[in-house]
Parts: C-alpha cells; sequence; structure tokens
C-alpha cells in the first residue's frame, strides 16, 4: 500500500530528530578526575588490514565491530533512564500522530469492517511490497540509532528499535484490515517483516549495516492518465506512481569483500522497478468514459554503482546526522538496465 511509501519519506526528519546532541561517556585522565564527562567522536570507519597490536582491530569479511554504528556519528552515551523514557515517549507520540494522519487521510472516507484479509500478492508488480521492506527497515533503523543515543547498548536498541517499527507497520496493516476498502495483507506484512529482520540481524550478527535498502523516483508521463490514483502533483507521485518507483539493495564492497583497496563508501546496488501500470492488477480501458491507452507490464532490473553517505568520514555532527537522513535515497549514477521489452540499455544517470 501506498502508505508504505508515505512513511518513508518522513525517514529524513526522524533521523535528525533522533540524531541530538553528540553522545558522553564518563572518562578518566590527565587533567580530569574520575568520572568527569566529555563529548566524544564516533569512532571511524572501519579499516581492513589492520596488525595487531597497533590499537585497531583486523578484520575479515564481515567481521562484527563495535567501530560502526548503524547511524554513524549517534554513540551510545550514559544510560539514563529519563532519556530512554523521553525517547520511548517521544517515538510513541510521533507513531501515535502518524496513525491519527493515516486514519484522516486514508481511511475516514471508506466504511469499517471487521478484521478480514485481503490477497493483494499481484498488485503493482510487487512494487508496493518492496515499499514495505524498505521503510521496515529503515525505520527499524532511525528508532535504534534513537535509543542508542539514549543510552541503550547496540543489543538492546537493535531489539527495541526493530520492535516498534515492526509494531507501528503492523497496525497499518490492521488499519487496514477493518477497512471495507482494503483489508490484512498477509504479502505486506511479510514484507514488513523482511525488512525489519534485514536491520535486526545485520545489527546484531556483523555490528554493521553492509546491506542497505534504498529507494530512488522520476517523473513518467502515465500519471497524467490516471491522476486519481498515481498523482496530481510531484508530492503525490512521490508515493503513488509505482511506475517512477525503483528499490535498490546496496550492498558495501569494501565490507563484504573485506578490502582497503575499495572506497569505504562505494557500494554497489541491483535495482528493481515496474512500468507500465495503470492499476493494481491489471490496467483499465477506460477511465470517467475516456479511453486509457494500451500500456504493457513489465519488470525492470538494473545494476549500479551506489554511494552509502554514512560511510563519508567527516568531523561534522550535523553533517553525519545530514548523510545518515537521506542514505534510503539511491546515489544518482551510471545504470544498466534490463527488461523484456527494449532488451538492455545504459542510463548515464539514473536516479
Amino acid at each position: 500500500m501506498r502508505v508504505s511509501c508515505l512513511v518513508l519519506l518522513l525517514i529524513p526528519w526522524m533521523t535528525l530528530k533522533a540524531g541530538g546532541p553528540e553522545g558522553r561517556r564518563p572518562t578518566s585522565g590527565k587533567g580530569q578526575a574520575a568520572g568527569a564527562v566529555q563529548v566524544f567522536r564516533a569512532a571511524p570507519a572501519f579499516k581492513t588490514g589492520q596488525a595487531a597490536g597497533t590499537g585497531q582491530v583486523p578484520r575479515s569479511v564481515w567481521l562484527p565491530s563495535d567501530a560502526s554504528d548503524s547511524l554513524p556519528g549517534i554513540r551510545a552515551g550514559i544510560p539514563e533512564r529519563r532519556a530512554i523514557v523521553w525517547v520511548a515517549g517521544t517515538q510513541a507520540a510521533a507513531y501515535g500522530a502518524s496513525l491519527l494522519a493515516l486514519n484522516h487521510a486514508w481511511y475516514k472516507e471508506y466504511p469499517r469492517s471487521s478484521l478480514h484479509f485481503h490477497n493483494d500478492m499481484g498488485d503493482w508488480l510487487q512494487m508496493d511490497k518492496m515499499g514495505h521492506v524498505t521503510t521496515s527497515y529503515h525505520l527499524g533503523r532511525t528508532s535504534a540509532g534513537a535509543f542508542r543515543l539514549a543510552g541503550l547498548d547496540r543489543k538492546r536498541s537493535a531489539w527495541v528499535g526493530t520492535a516498534s517499527a515492526y509494531a507501528f507497520m503492523t497496525t497499518i496493516e490492521l488499519l487496514d484490515g477493518h477497512s471495507a476498502q482494503w483489508g490484512f495483507s498477509m504479502g505486506d506484512q511479510l514484507a514488513n517483516t523482511l525488512g525489519a529482520a534485514s536491520f535486526l540481524v545485520q545489527e546484531l550478527w556483523y555490528q554493521e549495516q553492509p546491506l542497505l535498502w534504498k529507494y530512488s523516483f522520476r517523473t513518467t508521463p502515465l500519471a497524467g492518465h490516471r491522476p486519481d490514483l498515481l498523482g496530481n502533483s510531484l508530492a503525490e507521485r512521490l508515493i503513488k506512481d509505482y511506475n517512477g518507483m525503483t528499490f535498490w539493495l546496496s550492498v558495501n564492497l569494501s565490507s563484504t569483500l573485506g578490502s582497503q583497496a575499495l572506497p569505504p563508501w562505494l557500494n554497489l546496488s541491483v535495482g528493481y522497478g515496474a512500468y507500465g501500470m495503470l492499476g493494481g492488477s491489471s490496467n483499465p480501458a477506460m477511465h470517467h468514459g475516456q479511453p486509457l491507452p494500451y500500456m504493457e507490464r513489465y519488470r525492470r532490473w538494473f545494476l549500479a554503482p551506489d554511494v552509502d553517505l554514512t560511510r563519508i568520514a567527516t568531523d561534522s555532527r550535523l553533517l553525519k546526522a545530514v548523510l545518515s537522513a537521506v542514505n534510503f535515497l539511491k546515489f544518482p549514477t551510471p545504470a544498466l538496465e534490463y527488461n523484456r521489452i527494449t532488451g538492455w540499455g545504459i542510463h548515464l544517470v539514473f536516479f
């Protein structure tokens, strides 16, 4: 459902809200009393080929390490109950307000019903499912980063952040399930599970995120044929026009290959998109009494380099927060495309 894409576009605001002051920890040393508190910076990104005994940790492929965070620049602070309660309360309030807004915008005009299920696995060539995967992943990442900033350790913040994101997305499905217009989609819920689990497993097992889910969008002429369904304005088309969306699985090469010869921010991404969709499961011949053009519905596959913005070295706390906030967006690069209609093709810049 398009609600997932709407939530996804709220990630930058949520991340910046989570990325407040840098964490603090007690230290002791020359010129400081034991237990004094000082501001500290995030540890630098992991580097390969580091020898033992140098104060740095050697690494192999996906070696677990505390050196990189799911939200770089946001480090664990002093565990304070008030800070944790504040983050939990803020997230609960934000989730509650979002659900109220969604209820007002999406559900109020349709009659309520008892909980029922709807099989929409064939709709939109599964593009909506990719939206659920990507949204659940980044909600978990953002929520966990906020709890880590509040003082929870990596493991606990990963569990709590993932659980809160998963509960939010499940609540949206329950709203669907009680609306006569839609229904609880097991396909959506499976996609929510995949997205949340992909963050949690990496955070617990590798203690970093070598695999990222990303989103990109470009305008298409198809929205003009059905603006009520695909969006009138650019803001609406960002969350409604699946013809212009591409979802990416972006893999960090330095991390997965264990090579320090590659830039730490360089990723390789596989993209999935679809085109020719003027309806969910099929294209109607008429709309409001007017004939619609015949459109072949087909899938699109992409291969392109990408940039993991959180791995770009900077001493600016604000810049780190901004880079983390927009890291759900695929970086514009050349791309190789294949689809069954036009075959192979190259885009000089694709977003």
